[in-house]
């Protein structure tokens, strides 16, 4: 097999989500190209390689494949595919909380783009922005970005690749607007999102619209459908092995048993959440197990527990300036020594989330 048939074999096992097989191939490619001294396909091969890996939660070892990419493109003086990088590199780095340093890598990508005209590297990196924002804990910039991908989107390409680059904005939208207290228009958002991604069979983007359509439910108080749509997420995730979207979505099932009262089986799948951001050392994910656990010593009459756990939720939210994590990790450690009603920081953010009784049924 030649080098270029390895990496179209790569490249249909990704976008069938079948990411392990994936990542073998590009690999064996990156190894063929090198013996023939094809610095595009090696440069091709190490892009794909850091989606892969960070698609399947190893940020650390993506961030290096994006960073071998970077220095092979200013080798080559190729300004797109450095763009391509960094924004690559930027995704790595949000995930792993540093949303700051995300952020810097996004605009110098747009800067790129925008200079070589380039409307879908524009859009992409304005989404990735978005994201960046959503986890700062800026919603109105968050919205602001996502709308205006999306925008773009819409205008370029082939028609499935217009309603990819849309779903994926909406569910951007979905997010935010959950954030916002608003859980009708993240089922708006989300719901338009799953039907795009069933249409295309994109088994990742229908996997995160049936998670977010669940967390939309379970904020309503709908317990039943809640479970339905987080369960159908949960089997698509583990199936094409995306570790970090499984985790949030174990996380949710957790929240979601603890609104029920059924505080063992919650307890099981925090539990699962935890060993999984602990895997891939998602800083913000830790922060939502802690969060969860204070709620449920709490419940269980276990204050002093409670309370370290919600202090140390707020530690750690405020040493990576995640504003909206802080508010959580505030109004959870303010209600357990008896303060309630404190709503006034996430009002601060833009968003009209109050929390009166402990479980809090965090977005």
């Amino acid at each position: 097999m030649t080098p270029d048939s390895i990496f179209a074999g790569a490249e249909e096992r990704r976008k069938g989500s079948r990411y392990r097989e994936a990542l073998k191939l590009y690999r064996k490619a990156f190894a063929e190209y090198s013996l023939v001294g094809d610095s595009d396909g090696k440069l091709q091969c190490l892009l794909s390689i850091g989606d892969t890996l960070r698609m399947t939660g190893d940020f650390k070892a993506a961030g290096s494949a994006y960073d071998e990419a970077a220095a092979l493109c200013r080798k080559k003086k190729d300004s797109l595919l450095l763009a391509d990088s960094f924004v690559g590199l930027g995704l790595s780095k949000r995930a792993l909380g540093f949303w700051k340093e995300a952020l810097i890598l996004f605009n110098k990508a747009q800067k790129i783009y925008t200079k070589n005209s380039d409307k879908e590297g524009t859009a992409f990196a304005l989404w990735a922005a978005g994201g960046a924002y959503r986890v700062k804990g800026d919603l109105k910039k968050a919205i602001g970005a996502f709308r205006d991908a999306k925008k773009i989107f819409s205008e370029l390409g082939t028609p499935g690749e217009r309603m990819r680059g849309s779903g994926y904005c909406l569910c951007g939208l979905g997010g935010a607007s959950r954030i916002a207290a608003g859980w009708e228009a993240s089922m708006k958002y989300y719901t338009e999102a799953n039907a795009i991604f069933r249409r295309l069979k994109d088994r990742f983007g229908t996997a995160y619209s049936h998670c977010g359509i669940g967390n939309a439910f379970r904020i309503k108080g709908d317990y039943g459908n809640a479970l339905k749509h987080l369960n159908k997420a949960e089997q698509i995730y583990k199936s094409i092995g995306d570790i970090v979207s499984y985790s949030y979505t174990v996380w949710s099932l957790g929240m979601l048993h603890m609104m029920n009262s059924r505080l063992k089986t919650a307890e099981k799948y925090l539990s699962r959440a935890a060993a999984l951001f602990a895997k891939t050392e998602d800083v913000r994910g830790s922060i939502y197990f802690k969060l969860a656990t204070g709620e449920l010593m709490f419940l269980r009459g276990e204050k002093k527990a409670a309370k370290r756990a919600a202090t140390e939720a707020l530690r750690l939210s405020a040493d990576k300036m995640f504003m909206l994590e802080q508010c959580h990790s505030e109004s959870l450690l303010n209600y357990i020594n008896g303060v309630k009603n404190s709503s006034g920081c996430y009002k601060r953010l833009g968003s009209d989330l109050r929390f009166n009784a402990i479980p809090f049924n965090i977005p």
